[in-house]
C-alpha cells in the first residue's frame, strides 16, 4: 500500500521523488536525470503501480538496495522480473536479498544516473552491508541515520560500528546536505551534526543498542 508519493526536489539537472509505503513508512526514492530521462530506484518497499506509471517518461536503469531488510524489498522481485533491470547492493547483504544482484557496490564506487553521479558510502552497523548514496546536496541514507538518531542496531558492537560509520562517512559531508532516510521525513546534516557531537561527547562506550536517539 502506498501512503503517498511526491516530487521533493527539482533543479536543472535532476528530479527526486519519494514514495512512502505502509505499514512501516518505508521510503523508496527515484532519482531522474532531466537531461537524459534516465532514472534509478533506491529501495523497493512498495509502490509498484506508482513506479510503473512513471516509466513511460523515465528510463529506469538500476535498482539500488541500501540494505537487506525485508521492509525495503517488498516488490524487488516483481520489479526485477517485470522490468528486467539490474539490481545493485553491497555484497555483505547479498545473503539477505531474495535474488542475487547483478552488481556489487563497494565504498567509494561512483554510479551514474544519466549525467548525475552518486557516490557509494559503505556504512555498516544497521546491517553489515548498509550503504548510503551521496550526490550533490543530498544523502540517501537508508537506515543508517534518521532525524534525531542512528538506525536500529542488534548489539552493542553494531551500535559502535554505526557510530563509526556516521562519524567517518556522513559527518564530513557539507552541513547543508539534505538527508533522505529510509523511513520518515528528511533532515539537514548540520542539525544532526550538532546532536551527534553532543551525544558522542557524553558517550563512554556503554552497552547501548536497539532504538537509540541522540537525546
Amino acid at each position: 500500500m502506498v501512503l503517498k508519493d511526491k516530487e521533493i526536489f527539482s533543479d536543472a539537472l535532476k528530479k527526486i521523488y519519494r514514495i512512502e509505503t505502509a505499514p512501516y513508512g518505508t521510503n523508496a526514492y527515484i532519482v531522474a536525470c532531466k537531461k537524459t530521462d534516465k532514472a534509478l530506484l533506491i529501495d523497493a518497499p512498495g509502490g509498484k503501480e506508482v513506479i510503473l506509471k512513471m516509466l513511460p517518461r523515465l528510463q529506469l536503469e538500476l535498482i539500488v538496495i541500501t540494505h537487506g531488510h525485508a521492509d525495503h524489498l517488498v516488490v524487488l522481485e516483481e520489479l526485477h522480473e517485470l522490468l528486467q533491470i539490474p539490481v545493485a547492493a553491497h555484497e555483505d547483504d547479498f545473503p539477505s536479498l531474495p535474488l542475487k544482484p547483478e552488481a556489487k557496490l563497494s565504498d567509494g564506487d561512483i554510479i551514474t544516473c544519466g549525467e548525475i553521479p552518486l557516490a557509494v558510502l559503505h556504512t555498516p552497523g544497521h546491517t553489515r552491508g548498509s550503504i548510503c548514496l551521496q550526490t550533490d546536496g543530498f544523502l540517501f541514507s537508508g537506515d543508517t541515520i534518521f532525524p534525531g538518531g542512528p538506525g536500529k542496531t542488534a548489539t552493542a558492537a553494531d551500535f559502535k560500528t554505526i557510530l563509526s560509520s556516521i562519524e567517518n562517512k556522513i559527518m564530513p559531508l557539507p552541513g547543508e546536505t539534505v538527508i533522505l532516510p529510509g523511513h520518515g521525513q528528511q533532515t539537514v546534516l548540520e542539525n544532526e551534526r550538532i546532536l551527534f557531537q553532543n551525544f558522542t561527547s557524553r558517550f563512554r562506550g556503554e552497552e547501548f543498542h536497539g532504538d537509540v536517539t541522540w537525546i
